[in-house]
């Protein structure tokens, strides 16, 4: 039986304020949607997070009201690419609109496991993952995944701090 929360003293946009003070690096997430179609789904988050290192294991959030939720829940597999300083047109181009414009202009590949990604020199990282399990969790369910191939670069990461991009100093 879960415990019965009580009200928190504050109010959404408060908390939200509160939480965009810790600064994030930005992802894009890519997959596959669903048959028959197959076509390429992604989005930009800050909610990534190492959550085990034996085994390797991701994990990150997605809100119930995405309209790509669908496409991940039943994804086998996704790509997190990291992003670096030189990539915030990207980051807000994956942030909104219709999925076919997120990727226009933009080269595919796959992944050694055979995952949709996005190719460009300027990540600093990308983590093709299993798709593992996922956890609702109030108004967003939480996906982890089993890293199963990774690389990174010296490109200096995107930041997102105070509901804005910045820059980390070098």
């Amino acid at each position: 039986m879960s415990e019965q929360l009580s009200p928190p003293a504050f109010d959404t946009p408060f908390f939200k304020s509160a939480l965009s003070r810790f600064a994030t690096g930005v992802t894009i997430i890519t997959t596959e949607g669903l048959a028959p179609e197959r076509e390429p789904w992604g989005l930009t988050a800050s909610s990534f997070n190492t959550l085990s290192l034996d085994p390797p294991l991701i994990v990150w959030s997605l809100d119930k009201q995405a309209r790509s939720l669908p496409h991940f829940l039943h994804a086998p597999s996704y790509v997190i690419h990291v992003l670096g300083a030189a990539q915030e047109k990207m980051a807000k181009r994956f942030a909104m609109g219709p999925q076919a414009e997120r990727f226009h202009g933009h080269t595919l590949g796959r992944a050694p496991g055979g995952t949709l990604m996005l190719e460009d020199q300027g990540f600093c990282a990308w983590f093709e993952c299993r798709n593992v399990s996922q956890h609702e969790a109030g108004d967003h369910y939480l996906f982890i995944g089993q890293v199963e191939h990774c690389t990174h670069s010296d490109n200096s990461p995107l930041i997102y701090h105070a509901s804005k991009f910045a820059l980390t100093p070098r």
